[in-house]
């Protein structure tokens, strides 16, 4: 079993990872960089290494500095969250090169599901259902253009090696095709270092739909599916498990399909499967997989009673998943809002900042994974997340009521939130519905009137 963990994060999942590793009697190292010294996670671990200056490519992205920090303080594993370097095939490469444990997948696995044209390939190989396209990247001698007509436009360029919604660019008319994708080419190879592209159908009105997996090397299971529907420039902004309003035959196939997804690639640990749901065909299809800890995971925690994170560990260290799949059960209708320090009125501006006063609502149902505290500076280098209000109800109503109460009973001081926003969304009648996409909020601008 890991006995020292080096957390590879920082924020709210930097907190959670060491308050499970905690529970699990695992030691653990946190990882700062010099505007983090003071940190709740800083405080929270057993010892704590600066990695370096606040730029994150001096700190949480400096690959050296983390894993001399893993050498310096003991660890024999690390964890490294989601973004910074958690689906960076080569670090985790040197991870294990190091003698250490690496919680998550294989290097292979990251390297295949993070190449979007390969995922595409080897979902398909899968059984798993997936949108038009082109089957692989575009070759510079293929004839794009007709590969365009037998797709049909609306149609969406993306980057092979992209995610989490950047490098993605439309094309509407067949006129713009060319120069469209020798832009994204462009943009691909300085963004990713990686010019290859590819087509897919573009379904307006999409809903995202997402599955969790956990495998083990030996069995694979689901824990059930989410709606991350609710979202601003492709960003995620709340999240709700199970997906209302999915057809059962819809679900158990995207279920059923992720499962064999993650047992074609061996796969270990924690994983996402991400799909586009188009409610008008009432047809999902694969968009990819995140082979990491997902933001919103807490809420499939919220509606299995499963620790994700322990999985992940317990996993790592060689150990089985803790339950077949025949002995999941699912109980009511959990919802998350990331509350960010922005502020909803100026453009989404960034609200960097000391946390004058915080006061989080408490009660049962009511969860709040959170990185900074009364007092906390929340610094304007890195994503904008302060916590993650999660509430778990009966069913969807309930939930969506008690979110409610929950986010109008917070108060942060000293920074502007989000939360004005989410309590707009929570009563919007597309949302009560159902009836919400992902490009929502930008085709909807009175939701944003008076904030």
């Amino acid at each position: 079993m890991i006995s020292r963990l080096l957390v590879a994060n920082r924020g709210e999942i930097a907190v959670r990872i060491i308050r499970t590793a905690a529970d699990m009697n695992i030691s653990t190292v946190a990882v700062v960089s010099e505007a983090d010294t003071d940190s709740l996670w800083a405080r929270a671990a057993d010892a704590v290494v600066v990695l370096g200056p606040p730029p994150a490519g001096a700190s949480y992205l400096n690959q050296d500095a983390i894993l001399d920090a893993a050498t310096s303080s003991g660890a024999d594993a690390v964890h490294p969250g989601y973004g910074f370097l958690s689906e960076n095939a080569d670090f985790a490469r040197r991870v294990l090169a190091a003698g250490l444990t690496w919680v998550g997948p294989s290097p292979e696995a990251i390297e295949l599901m993070g190449n979007k044209a390969r995922a595409r390939e080897a979902a398909e190989a899968a059984g798993v259902p997936v949108i038009a396209g082109t089957s692989g990247p575009l070759r510079p001698d293929e004839d794009a253009v007709a590969a365009a007509r037998s797709i049909g436009y609306p149609l969406v360029v993306k980057a092979s090696a992209g995610g989490g919604g950047r490098g993605i660019r439309l094309v509407t008319d067949e006129a713009d095709l060319l120069t469209t994708i020798e832009t994204a080419r462009g943009e691909a190879a300085a963004i990713f270092g990686d010019p290859a592209v590819y087509l897919e159908q573009f379904i307006e009105a999409a809903r995202h739909i997402e599955v969790q997996v956990l495998g083990d090397g030996r069995d694979y299971v689901h824990l059930g599916d989410r709606d991350c529907s609710m979202q601003r420039r492709s960003q995620k902004v709340l999240e709700e498990a199970p997906a209302p309003n999915l057809p059962d035959h819809v679900r158990e196939t995207i279920r059923t399909s992720s499962v064999r997804l993650a047992a074609s690639c061996g796969y270990l640990g924690a994983g996402t499967v991400e799909f586009l749901y188009d409610p008008v065909r009432q047809e999902a299809a694969f968009i990819e997989m995140n082979t990491r800890l997902q933001v919103e995971h807490p809420i499939t925690e919220e509606i299995t009673g499963i620790d994700l994170v322990r999985e992940q560990l317990v996993i790592a260290s060689g150990g089985g998943i803790s339950f077949r799949q025949d002995e999941l059960e699912f109980s009511g209708h959990a919802i998350e809002c990331r509350i960010n320090a922005e502020d909803p009125a100026r453009n989404f501006m960034p609200s960097p900042g000391t946390v004058a006063g915080l006061q989080w609502p408490e009660g049962d149902g009511v969860r709040i994974d959170s990185g900074f505290g009364e007092g906390s500076v929340i610094p304007p280098f890195y994503d904008s997340l302060i916590a993650k209000v999660i509430v778990h109800g009966q069913d969807r109503e309930d939930a969506v009521s008690a979110m409610s109460k929950a986010l109008g009973e917070a108060v942060v001081e000293g920074v502007s939130t989000t939360i004005p926003l989410h309590l707009r969304l929570l009563e919007a009648p597309e949302f009560a519905a159902a009836g919400h996409h992902t490009k929502y909020i930008e085709s909807t601008p009175a939701i944003l009137e008076g904030l």
